[in-house]
């Protein structure tokens, strides 16, 4: 049978917890009555998570429940693992999540805004009213100035870009198609070109507990967060 759930992992140096978070989200999946794919969107890892990840596609890959498929790019590009994964997922209802969160709650929340006809795009903001951000204090303010930066230079309407998202496949997928940029902002892209686009959004507030440390120091991430933003600024502003 054809999945009616997509679920869009990036993964990157996760050897750690791989085994254990996918394991515990195919767990808590049986709750639910969904056929789903779980897509672990590999990219430039230089530990075991490759290995993991396809012996859990071994494993699970015949699953009538709940397939798991590996993809792995060779480089470590975060947003261009996500956009793969999108467009070789086969799900009505695609959900883009983290390895560390794996939030079925989302899940759930989100699929009965989108299958009501509220939105054909839901994003799990950890800045909304409502919302709880379990991250270092750091980290949670570093999320409302990225934010805030989004909203002077792009006109972004929202409260974040990152992180969980759901959305009816057939309406964003040709969005997906027409971001430019790669790396750490295409979430953003994403989101922003949806709404430029017309895109029915809707926000719920999520809390975020993290079951590891990030994977790239966060003041490291900066100068490319800056220029990668720039880039989007060109994309949107610029070329349309």
């Amino acid at each position: 049978m054809s999945p009616r759930v997509s679920i869009v992992i990036p993964v990157f140096n996760e050897q750690a917890i791989l085994h254990a978070a996918v394991v515990d989200l195919r767990e808590r999946l049986k709750a639910f009555t969904w056929v789903y794919e779980i897509i672990l969107a590999e990219n430039g890892s230089t530990d075991q998570t490759v290995e993991i990840a396809q012996s859990l596609a071994t494993k699970y890959g015949d699953s009538k429940e709940g397939q798991v498929k590996v993809i792995s790019l060779g480089e470590p590009n975060y947003g261009k693992a996500l956009k793969q994964g999108i467009l070789l997922s086969q799900g009505d209802i695609v959900i883009c999540d983290e390895i560390d969160l794996c939030d079925t709650d989302f899940y759930k929340r989100a699929i009965e805004v989108i299958e009501s006809g509220e939105a054909d795009l839901v994003i799990g903001s950890k800045l909304a009213e409502g919302s709880k951000d379990d991250r270092p204090i750091i980290r949670h303010v570093a999320s409302k100035a990225y934010s805030g930066m989004l909203r002077v230079v792009l006109g972004f309407r929202g409260t974040d870009t990152h992180g969980l998202k759901a959305f009816r496949r057939v309406a964003l997928v040709d969005t997906v198609r027409a971001c430019l940029v790669e790396k750490d902002v295409f979430a953003s892209e994403f989101v922003i070109r949806a709404d430029r686009a017309g895109i029915s959004t809707r926000e719920i507030p999520v809390r975020i507990v993290e079951k590891r440390p990030p994977s790239i120091n966060l003041f490291k991430r900066v100068p490319n967060v800056l220029k990668s933003v720039a880039k989007l600024t060109y994309a949107i502003r610029i070329r349309g």
